[in-house]
């Protein structure tokens, strides 16, 4: 029965007792029996079927709370000789829980002589297969060692096999990575400072407008990047615990093209879906639970046992933050996760070949990253440039950068043969701080051109008109400003005021 149940149907053992009495095996990922206890044992009485019961239980609840489960069901078995010679069968119609929580539950079934055939039938209920073997008088004593010896060395091969895929290798680019990450964020916080979106774009961060110009290498430099120490902090935390778990399945090599892979893809949908300037390993570090999927989709059963149930939900817990947090880059992780699922395709587990599967991953993969790119350069590039352009140069604005800000605005301006009515302003906006009033006015014009509702631009345009002398052209800019925006004091102001000089 214990060969059947660890050769058949995947138990292993947690425990045998050196008398070779009593064997516990365990399945974690069989919610319904996870545990079984075995005994070999004549039961004259039903009392020390009751002791046995609760003694069985207390080792239970010491298992329940070592795999953390809130319940566990335990199914005891008995083997004996004979039945009790008195009443006992009250004592297995129902399961006996443990008083301590009510949270370790024994169901307890006899096979003796006589009630074979029903014990069998109640454990293939239980379990929800069919147990089933013929029950001889008697057994050799070398065949019962053989079978002995054949269920150890096949308990002890399945752990073997499952360490060879849990095991493959020791950490190493995981500390190296970490290493890199600590380097660069010291390099930054010595030349601008890590929070400076000028040093960020100066060493490599993801800043769309640069990448449209043939900076492509900003869809992995970013990786290596972090926005102040609570970013490097817990980016590198958790690529200390996923890194080296996803390292040591998948190999040193193998996890580096995983950890690469998924950081390009992250950037590229960062690029596809925020228009702000990014950096951060987040999105590799998603590409490792993406790896840690694949490994659940080819292992589902080794993936349950060991690490399942808790990915899950970190992963989950994850993903609700990356989307309700604000400054988050969602798009970046989500783009990351499934980078590593596909890298983790490509690259398969180590000793292992799966040629057309993985074949498949990696047209796939080609598929993926050609068509983002062709639809980020090609069919949205007016939109995400503009956004990318403006998100920066309100940055540079913002700083009293009008040097930078300017340059960026007259090469975007350059590149797009249509720049919308915000290009114009901006631009107007930084040539006024450069006192290059007349540029500023040809570019105010153009935005009215393009959006008639464009009050500011009104108001900036009646600005310049006033500083020119041209009091009529300054009336009126600043009425149509008013008439956009009756509410806007400053522009009612300005209108008494020129009105004063005319």
């Amino acid at each position: 029965m214990a060969n059947s149940f660890i050769s058949d149907h995947g138990y292993r053992i947690i425990q045998l007792f050196e008398n070779q009495k009593e064997l516990w095996l365990e399945k974690i990922e069989d919610k319904k029996t996870p545990i079984i206890r075995m005994l070999l044992h004549d039961l004259d009485w039903s009392n020390s079927m009751q002791r046995d019961i609760e003694f069985t239980a207390s080792n239970g609840e010491r298992v329940r709370k070592q795999i953390g489960r809130n319940e566990l069901n335990v199914l005891n078995i008995y083997v004996s000789q004979f039945p009790p010679v008195d009443e006992y069968e009250f004592r297995l119609t129902k399961p006996f829980v443990h008083p301590e929580g009510n949270k370790t539950a024994i169901s307890s079934i006899l096979l003796a002589k006589g009630a074979f055939d029903l014990g069998l039938a109640q454990i293939s209920e239980r379990l929800g297969r069919e147990i089933h073997f013929t029950v001889k008088e008697d057994y050799p004593e070398h065949e019962v060692d053989d079978v002995k010896k054949a269920t150890m060395e096949y308990a002890i091969k399945k752990v073997k096999t499952e360490k060879d895929i849990l095991f493959n290798s020791k950490p190493f680019f995981t500390y190296a990575l970490i290493l890199i990450q600590a380097m660069m964020f010291f390099w930054l916080e010595t030349h601008g400072g890590s929070t400076n979106n000028a040093t960020l774009t100066e060493y490599g961060a993801k800043v769309n407008y640069l990448i449209y110009d043939g900076e492509w290498w900003r869809f992995i430099t970013p990786v290596f990047l972090h926005i102040g120490f609570m970013h490097l902090a817990m980016n590198s935390l958790a690529l200390y615990f996923l890194g080296a778990t996803v390292e040591r399945i998948f190999g040193r090599t193998r996890f580096l093209i995983i950890y690469l892979f998924a950081g390009i893809t992250g950037g590229i949908a960062s690029f596809l879906f925020s228009s702000t300037l990014s950096a951060g390993a987040s999105g590799a570090i998603y590409g490792c639970f993406g790896a840690l999927l694949y490994f659940g989709v080819r292992f589902p059963k080794l993936f349950s046992r060991t690490m399942g149930m808790n990915l899950l939900v970190v992963l989950g817990i994850n993903l609700v933050f990356s989307f309700s947090a604000s400054g988050i880059d969602a798009a970046s992780h989500i783009g990351g996760l499934i980078g590593g699922f596909l890298a983790a395709g490509i690259v398969h587990f180590p000793k292992q070949k799966k040629r057309l599967w993985q074949i498949c991953f990696f047209i796939t993969s080609i598929g993926i990253v050609w068509g983002s790119l062709y639809y980020g350069f090609q069919t949205s590039e007016k939109t995400l440039y503009e956004k990318s352009v403006l998100n920066v140069v309100q940055d540079y604005v913002s700083q009293g950068k009008y040097n930078q800000a300017y340059d960026i605005l007259v090469k975007s301006k350059e590149k797009l043969s249509e720049p919308s009515e915000k290009i114009y302003f901006l631009l107007s906006f930084v040539e006024i701080k450069k006192n290059m009033l007349s540029e500023a006015k040809t570019h105010l014009e153009k935005a009215i051109k393009l959006d008639s509702k464009f009050d500011e631009a009104y108001f900036n345009l009646a600005l310049i008109n006033m500083e020119q002398h041209n009091y009529e052209e300054a009336k009126a800019n600043a009425e149509q400003a008013v008439k956009l925006k009756p509410d806007n004091q400053q522009y009612s102001d300005l209108v008494l005021e020129i009105n004063q000089h005319l």
